[in-house]
C-alpha cells in the first residue's frame, strides 16, 4: 500500500508539472525590424550657361559694320537724343560723357562734357576711356573718321522719322545688352503711336506752319518734325526741302490753320506774329490757333528719342482737340 501511495503521488506531481507547462502562454516572437527605404534628394540640374552675344557685329544707319567686342562699360554720347535713349534703357550709370546740350534727364547734366553738337573735344573724350562712342549723322563727316583713326568703337545712331526712332532704340539696346528693355520700351511707344493714329484717322487735316525762327525757317518732308505733323493728323504747308526758308508771302498765301512757334523760347509769341504785315489775314491768327512751345516741348519734338511720343500726342491734341476729349 505504501508503494502504491508513493507511485500515485509521483504520477500526480508529474501531471501537475506537465499541466503547468502546457498552460504557460507561448512567447510572443520579436519581429525583425525592416530598415527604412533610403531617400535621395536629386541634385539640381547644372544650369546651361547663356552664351555671350559678344563679340557682335552690327550695321548702323550709316551702313557701317561695327564689331562690339564686349558689353560696353563706359559710353560717351554725342547727341541729346542718344543720351535720352541710354537713360531710358537704364544705362545712366555707364554713361561717362555727354554734350553740353544733354539736359534730360536731369542726372545727365552732371556728366562730364565733351563739347557741343559737332565741336567735339577729342582729347577730353579720350580721357574718359570709353569703350563705346555713340554719334549722330552730324558727326559722320569729320568727328567719326577721327574716332576711327584712334581705334575707338563708334556707332552711328540716327533717325529721320518715328519708325527709325524705334529702330535706334532697338540698336542701342542690342549693342549694350539691354535688348529686353529696348523691346519693352519700343512696344509701349508703338502702342501710343497706334492710339494717336486711330484717334485722328478720317479727320480733316488742318494746315500747319511750324516756325523754327522769325526769319521763317521751317520743317519740310524728310525732317523729323514733318513726320510728327503728318502722324498727328496735320498737313505741313512747307514742301520740298527738309528745312526750307519760307517767304512772308508764301505763309500768307498758304493760310495755315495752326501756327506752331518752336522759336517761342527765343522771343516769338502769338502777339509778335499777329503784328507781322499781312498776317492778320491768316486763319490761324484770326482764330487764335497759335501754339507757343516751351523749351521742353521743343526738345521733345526735335530729338529723335523716347520722348518723341509725348510730342506726337501733344501736337495731335493741338490739331484735333475733339478727338481726345
Amino acid at each position: 500500500m505504501k508503494r502504491l501511495a508513493i507511485l500515485t503521488l509521483t504520477i500526480f506531481t508529474v501531471a501537475l508539472l506537465l499541466a503547468g507547462v502546457s498552460c504557460r502562454p507561448a512567447p510572443t516572437p520579436t519581429p525583425t525590424p525592416i530598415p527604412p527605404t533610403p531617400t535621395f534628394t536629386p541634385l539640381p540640374p547644372t544650369p546651361t550657361p547663356t552664351p555671350s552675344p559678344y563679340p557682335m557685329t552690327v550695321t548702323d544707319p550709316a551702313g557701317r559694320k561695327v564689331t562690339i567686342k564686349a558689353e560696353p562699360k563706359a559710353i560717351v554720347s554725342l547727341a541729346p537724343s542718344i543720351t535720352e535713349i541710354l537713360y531710358a534703357l537704364g544705362l545712366g550709370d555707364k554713361v561717362v560723357g555727354v554734350t553740353e546740350f544733354c539736359n534730360y534727364p536731369p542726372e545727365a547734366r552732371a556728366k562730364p562734357k565733351v563739347g557741343g553738337f559737332s565741336d567735339v573735344n577729342i582729347e577730353k573724350l579720350l580721357s574718359l576711356n570709353p569703350d563705346l562712342v555713340l554719334v549722330s549723322s552730324i558727326h559722320i563727316a569729320q568727328v567719326l573718321p577721327e574716332l576711327e583713326k584712334l581705334g575707338l568703337t563708334a556707332v552711328v545712331v540716327d533717325a529721320h522719322d518715328l519708325p527709325q526712332v524705334l529702330d535706334s532704340i532697338k540698336l542701342v539696346g542690342k549693342i549694350t545688352g539691354k535688348e529686353k528693355e529696348a523691346e519693352s520700351l519700343v512696344a509701349d511707344m508703338q502702342r501710343r503711336m497706334d492710339a494717336v493714329a486711330k484717334a485722328v484717322e478720317g479727320r480733316k487735316k488742318p494746315k500747319v506752319f511750324w516756325e523754327l525762327s522769325s526769319d521763317l525757317w521751317s520743317v519740310g518732308p524728310g525732317s523729323f518734325v514733318h513726320d510728327i505733323i503728318v502722324r498727328a493728323g496735320g498737313e505741313n504747308i512747307a514742301t520740298g526741302h527738309p528745312y526750307p526758308q519760307l517767304t512772308n508771302e508764301a505763309v500768307i498765301s498758304a493760310d495755315p490753320d495752326v501756327i506752331i512757334l518752336a522759336d517761342h523760347p527765343y522771343g516769338e509769341s502769338a502777339e509778335t506774329v499777329a503784328k507781322r504785315p499781312g498776317w492778320d489775314k491768316i486763319k490761324a491768327v484770326k482764330e487764335g490757333r497759335i501754339v507757343e512751345l516751351t523749351q521742353e516741348q521743343v526738345d521733345m519734338a526735335s530729338r529723335p528719342g523716347p520722348r518723341v511720343v509725348d510730342a506726337l500726342e501733344f501736337i495731335a491734341k493741338v490739331l484735333h482737340p475733339d478727338a481726345f476729349r
